[in-house]
């Protein structure tokens, strides 16, 4: 079969398209990221006679999200990347301008050449699910910002600075309870919140924001893909027999995850029994405690895929000493 590679660089307000032929030359279009250019951009696939295509694309904050979401619906093959992957597959071709059009024919290209693995769409309710838990940060971060100021606020705009506040925080406990109505809605989600609940050290929202990125099991192949997707899995640099760097995480991952298991993992190490056990076995072999606090979010990922996966509730005979 004929196949056609779509590489797409993405942005809030547009997407810049390079359509790469079966005899390696490209065609190129831009069009607005939105219902519209879509429908579009489906035309002119069409039009190309583009029948089979593998289309890529970078995940670049939530701008891609709504096109992947289309063109997956359109039964298209859409693969979802890490931009790390594109910006080393470009610095291995010795690429040496940066442009829109140059980027989206560098993806294009990378697809062609590694056939990254098809992306799972996830389903609706765990789409709005993600948008509620992103809301709910949003706002944390805007409360925060907001506190500071109150310190150091002039007597003209601390009222003004208290209001927001106190708004805020009402948009917050309202937030709170339209993600658990949501997830109380759906009995899929809701079964798979009564298995994480089972985990001690996880809480009612960190379980919600397990359940957005990780109600699909599917999209993972084992434990250590879902701990790669939060960016802990562990990073060794050695080289020779001089260099010996220390452990560290990788990063290359969700930022937001990693922020949201921090204190559920402190908690686990410091507050439950397997947690305590799991501290003592890493000290007691020398670990430092930045380290044993890194590798317990990785093992709250590890254990929350596994009972997700699983269908059974946490067993603390696997996992306490």
């Amino acid at each position: 079969m004929t196949h056609f590679y779509l590489g797409i660089d993405v942005a809030k307000s547009k997407l810049d398209c390079a359509l790469r032929l079966p005899n390696g030359k490209f065609r190129s279009k831009v069009i607005a990221n939105s219902a519209a250019g879509f429908t579009q951009l489906t035309d002119w696939l069409a039009a190309q006679q583009a029948t089979s295509v593998h289309v890529c694309m970078e995940a670049t904050g939530i701008y891609w999200e709504a096109i992947a979401q289309s063109l997956a619906t359109a039964g298209m093959t859409v693969s979802v990347v890490n931009p790390a992957q594109i910006k080393a597959y470009g610095a291995s071709r010795l690429t040496r301008s940066k442009t829109d059009a140059v980027d989206a024919r560098l993806i294009a290209d990378f697809c062609a050449e590694r056939k990254p693995e098809p992306w799972q769409a996830p389903s609706p309710e765990e789409i709005t699910l993600r948008a509620l838990i992103l809301r709910l940060e949003a706002l944390q971060t805007m409360r925060t910002q907001e506190s500071h100021r109150l310190g150091v606020a002039r007597d003209a705009v601390q009222d003004d600075i208290q209001q927001h506040l106190a708004w805020l925080d009402n948009a917050m406990q309202q937030l709170v309870k339209t993600i658990n109505e949501h997830i109380d809605q759906h009995p899929d989600l809701q079964q798979k919140r009564a298995l994480l609940d089972s985990i001690p050290g996880i809480g009612e929202r960190t379980s919600a924001i397990l359940l957005a990125f990780y109600a699909n099991t599917d999209r993972f192949a084992n434990s250590r893909q879902a701990a790669a997707f939060a960016g802990l899995d562990p990073r060794h640099y050695e080289s020779g027999s001089s260099v010996k760097g220390k452990p560290r995480l990788s990063k290359i991952g969700h930022a937001f995850l990693r922020k949201a298991l921090y204190m559920p993992a402190m908690v686990t190490l410091y507050k439950t029994t397997w947690g305590k056990d799991f501290k003592d076995r890493l000290a007691g072999a020398g670990k430092p405690p930045k380290l044993i606090i890194g590798a317990m979010m990785r093992k709250l990922v590890h254990v929350a895929f596994g009972v997700l996966k699983s269908g059974k509730v946490f067993d603390p005979a696997l996992h306490c000493a």
